[in-house]
């Protein structure tokens, strides 16, 4: 990446789900295009993602949701991340996400979404994209 300061990103797995090997994926391939990458690991509640946000002063949350609750997740973080002043934090959702709900993720303020099986190309390209 060509900017000055790195986009800091935190890549988070809320609730019970168990299966991270494809956000540990995705936590490479933003790193080798030149984002710095925090991997927060299994079993986050939402105040913890919303502590380690703002202790680790992120640019992009990044959620990685399998287990379909992804909807109802990201409706509550949003309302916690503006709560606590950090509604300039981008959100970001990828995983098992049914090409029907991306227009209400983005309705609640979800910056991009990512379902299963999009490339590392479009997810860095997604990513970058938040900052022009």
């Amino acid at each position: 990446m060509e900017t000055k300061n790195k986009i800091r990103v935190l890549i988070a797995k809320p609730g019970l789900d168990g299966h991270d090997k494809g956000a540990k994926i995705v936590c490479l391939a933003l790193r080798d295009a030149g984002f710095e990458v925090i991997y927060s690991g299994l079993h986050q509640s939402l105040d913890q993602i919303i502590r380690t946000a703002t202790q680790e002063a992120v640019d992009v949350i990044g959620l990685s949701i399998m287990s379909g609750a992804h909807l109802p997740i990201s409706e509550k973080l949003i309302a916690m991340m503006n709560k606590n002043g950090l509604g300039d934090i981008k959100l970001t959702v990828g995983g098992v996400i049914p090409n029907r709900d991306i227009p209400t993720l983005k309705e609640m303020g979800v910056a991009q979404v990512f379902p299963g099986g999009t490339s590392f190309d479009k997810i860095t390209t997604g990513m970058k994209l938040l900052f022009k």
